[in-house]
Formats: C-alpha cells, sequence, structure tokens
C-alpha cells in the first residue's frame, strides 16, 4: 500500500447562485489552481474522480473536457453533500492500492437558490425514510426539510443536556470570526452572538437564519500521488493522507429514534473511530478540524462525534473556547460552511484545500501554529460520512 500525497488543491471562491459562471469555466478555474499548486501537467493523471449532486449523467466528463481530453477514465460521483469527499476518498484509493501513481478528484455544484429539493418526483424519494422519522419526531411540516433535520437535531441536544440557543449562535459567531480572514469566504464580516439570535427565526427557540450555511455554487479540486510519484515529479509531498473511512447508516439511524443519530451521529462516530484507530492516534492529537457545519446544529452534534469533547460537553467546549484558537481544536478556519457556503459537490474538497494549507504553513492570518495532524468530516444524508486525517511530513 502506497502512501497518498496531496501534491496540489486549488478552489474558487464559492459565489450565490446566479452569480455564478457556468460548471464547466467552474471547474476549469480549480483545475488550473490545483495543477499550479501541483506544478503538473494534467497529462500525467491517470483517473479522475467527479463529484457533484444537481447535473446530468457525464457532466464530470464535460467538466473536464474544456481543461483537458487524455481519455482518461473520469467517474462520476454523487453522494449528496459528502460528494466532494467521496471523489476524493476513491482517488486516495486508487492511488493507495497502487491501481495508480496519480488520480484527480474534482467536485462542483451549480445550485439554484433557495432550499434544497428533489429533481425526480416521479419515482421513490432517497430521503423517503428520513422524511418519515423526521416527521414522527418533530413534525412541523411547514418547515424547509433541512432545517427540520438538522434543527431536530439540536432540539434533541438541548432537551438532553438544557444547551442554549445561545451556544449554536456563539459557533455561527465563532465561524464568522475565521471567515474574516479568509479571502475566499463568502460571508467576511464578524458577527456577535447577539447578531446571530436577532437574525430571522426560522423555527422559534431552535433556529435563525444565520445558523444555517447558504447554497452557493463553486469548484475545487486535489490531486493525489504515490511518495515514489511524487519524487520522481519533484513535487511538494509534505501533506500526507494518513487515514481515512468512509461510512454509510446502520439501522440505529431510525430505531434510536433521535434526530441526531437521523442526521449521521453514529455514521460520524464510526467513521472517526476507524480513522483514530488506523492511525494510532486520538483526538486529542489534532491540530485542526474542517467538519460539516452545514447548520450549527450539526457542527455542535459533530464535536461530540469526533471525540473532541464528551457527549453532552458541547455547550462547555463553546463556552471556553476550545474550539477557536487559543483552545483545544481550531474547527473550521476557513469559516466553515456557515461562513464559505456549501456548493454540495465542491465542499469536500474546499475543506481539502484548507486543510493542506493549513499543514504546508501557507493558510496566511488562518495559520493554526505548528499544525501537523488535521482532520476533515464531511456528511451527506441519505446518508455517507467520509473522515480523513492529514498528516505533515
Amino acid at each position: 500500500m502506497s502512501k497518498v500525497v496531496v501534491a496540489g488543491v486549488g478552489m474558487i471562491p464559492f459565489v450565490k447562485p446566479g452569480a455564478n459562471k457556468p460548471y464547466p469555466e467552474m471547474a476549469t478555474e480549480a483545475l488550473r489552481a490545483a495543477f499550479a499548486d501541483a506544478g503538473l501537467d494534467y497529462g500525467a493523471v491517470q483517473q479522475a474522480y467527479v463529484g457533484y449532486v444537481y447535473g446530468d449523467s457525464t457532466a464530470g466528463q464535460c467538466a473536464l473536457y474544456d481543461f483537458g481530453m487524455t481519455g482518461i477514465p473520469v467517474f462520476n460521483v454523487n453522494n449528496n453533500c459528502s460528494t466532494g469527499s467521496s471523489a476524493l476518498f476513491l482517488a486516495r484509493q486508487a492511488v493507495e492500492s497502487g491501481v495508480v501513481d496519480c488520480a484527480l478528484a474534482l467536485g462542483f455544484e451549480q445550485m439554484n437558490p433557495g432550499a434544497l429539493g428533489s429533481v425526480f418526483g416521479d419515482r421513490p424519494s432517497p430521503f423517503q425514510r428520513f422524511d418519515d422519522a423526521t416527521a414522527e419526531l418533530v413534525g412541523h411540516a411547514e418547515i424547509p426539510l433541512a432545517l427540520r433535520y438538522f434543527g431536530g437535531a439540536g432540539l434533541a441536544h438541548m432537551q438532553q443536556y438544557g444547551t442554549p440557543l445561545e451556544t449554536f449562535a456563539k459557533i455561527r459567531a465563532k465561524a464568522s470570526r475565521h471567515a474574516a480572514n479568509n479571502p475566499v469566504a463568502l460571508f467576511r464580516s464578524v458577527l456577535t452572538a447577539d447578531d446571530v439570535l436577532a437574525s430571522p427565526v426560522m423555527w422559534p427557540g431552535v433556529m435563525t437564519r444565520l445558523m444555517a450555511c447558504p447554497p452557493t455554487c463553486g469548484a475545487a479540486a486535489a490531486i493525489l500521488c504515490s511518495e515514489s510519484f511524487a519524487a520522481r515529479h519533484g513535487l511538494d509531498a509534505s501533506v500526507r493522507i494518513r487515514a481515512q473511512a468512509m461510512t454509510t447508516d446502520t439501522p440505529v439511524s431510525f430505531e434510536a429514534r433521535d434526530m441526531r443519530e437521523v442526521v449521521g451521529a453514529s455514521m460520524t462516530k464510526s467513521a472517526a473511530r476507524q480513522v483514530y484507530e488506523a492511525a494510532g492516534i486520538g483526538p486529542e492529537d489534532i491540530d485542526v478540524v474542517e467538519l460539516h457545519d452545514c447548520f450549527a446544529h450539526n457542527e455542535l452534534i459533530t464535536y461530540e462525534a469526533l471525540g473532541l469533547c464528551p457527549d453532552g460537553g458541547a455547550q462547555k467546549f463553546v463556552d471556553d473556547g476550545d474550539n477557536t484558537y487559543g483552545g483545544k481544536f481550531v474547527t473550521n478556519p476557513s469559516g466553515g460552511l456557515l461562513s464559505k457556503g456549501h456548493p454540495l459537490g465542491a465542499t469536500g474538497l474546499a475543506q481539502c484545500t484548507e486543510l493542506v494549507q493549513q499543514l504546508r504553513g501557507t493558510a496566511d492570518r488562518r495559520q493554526v501554529e505548528g499544525a501537523s495532524l488535521a482532520l476533515q468530516h464531511n456528511l451527506g444524508l441519505g446518508g455517507a460520512c467520509v473522515v480523513t486525517l492529514y498528516e505533515k511530513h
């Protein structure tokens, strides 16, 4: 099994739907950035994995063809919000197993404004079990489903542990402080917890608008290769993937009758445990984390699922500042999905880009000093969760 090097990363600033270029142009810009970062020609790539959620079949080929047509295998990947990291998982697997020496993972999304919705209404929905469980556990059919999913999960935490709404507001305010130092973040204005609480109410007592990430359009890419390939081509081999795991739902997602399980808490716990065991480390060894904060509520739940704090300890974790600079773990130094935006297919590769820059020491004002181990968490309902551990070599 070959050690997998992240030789190049690149992304474009995410923008609101309607302000974007067509997806092939966004993809080409991200690819140019990644290959310039690596100092490599596209002709060296042997396989490509291209992730997107909203698009016709073989949109991956369309996104690549403007950049180059080399005849290599191109695989189209769709795993909801974890699509980008699923493409990364497959590229890593191809390199690690020795099937190829160099693989590309590309993710993009051209989204519509407003809440996520189904495209194919004439066939069974892959979310029917999730919708039925949510209707039974939280009701509120008048609220968009994504808000019910993750708001319901946050509400379950509030009911069990007495977590106040202010804690979620503090998470969103932290994201804004981090994003202020990120030139590619969509929202860069610094907010206070009071600002977040004063934003329009989406679910009384559970969620305000600023606690939800915005739909955005964008693209990101990563070039993976073996150590020997990096040496032959004179590539930067300072960042490697040390361990990675993908999980999907088990019966507990629905049998537990807990919205935290419906939105993937056990998927996250299982993937994180596999990664820690494979790497021979514990969560206390991590320096920096990019996790899936589609809602402030999911960030809080994920602290516990990743083992960054004990179950029920998330409020204290936030209050003590252990989720930011000067605390135990710097979480989402990029500003996360809440500030950077969430173009579904690109998100996992944007997280990869941020963490590679952190480990290289090139994150400028976002830099986490001395970072040597970085953890990525990317979650998609339906469901799939990918946890990746990067190390500085």
